[in-house]
């Protein structure tokens, strides 16, 4: 099985970028897809992007399509998520997770075996 560490996360003001990293360890990382995920207080965790085990085929939520990015370099374990131009309502704790079956699209959290312990990205207004 895989490990999963995500890091990056931090405190920005709206309108700026961050950068979250998920490190894998144990088994490797290009024998999974991964998907981004995130919650808000108060709310159910929502995926927000997720990719293939090579990069070829990469998903998006609507309302975050044109502002996040996810890329990957199984050499280096790691997946990540470009984040640009942050509002304050995505203030939330960000996971990436790995699953070995995935078909495309956004798939819900029960789909996905192994979790990272998630990354606190708060935007301020």
């Amino acid at each position: 099985q895989v490990q999963l560490s995500e890091s990056g996360g931090g405190l920005v003001q709206a309108g700026c970028s961050l950068r979250l990293s998920c490190a894998a360890f144990g088994r490797t990382v290009s024998d999974y897809a991964i998907g981004w995920f995130r919650q808000a207080p108060g709310k159910e965790r929502e995926p927000v992007a997720a990719v293939n085990w090579n990069g070829d085929r990469k998903d998006y939520a609507e309302s975050v399509k044109g502002q996040f990015s996810v890329s990957r370099d199984n050499m280096e374990n790691t997946v990540s998520l470009q984040m640009n131009s942050l509002e304050r309502e995505e203030t939330a704790v960000y996971y990436c997770a790995a699953t070995l079956y995935w078909n495309g699209g956004l798939r819900g959290p029960q789909m996905y075996s192994f979790w990272g312990q998630g990354a606190q990205v708060s935007v301020s207004s």
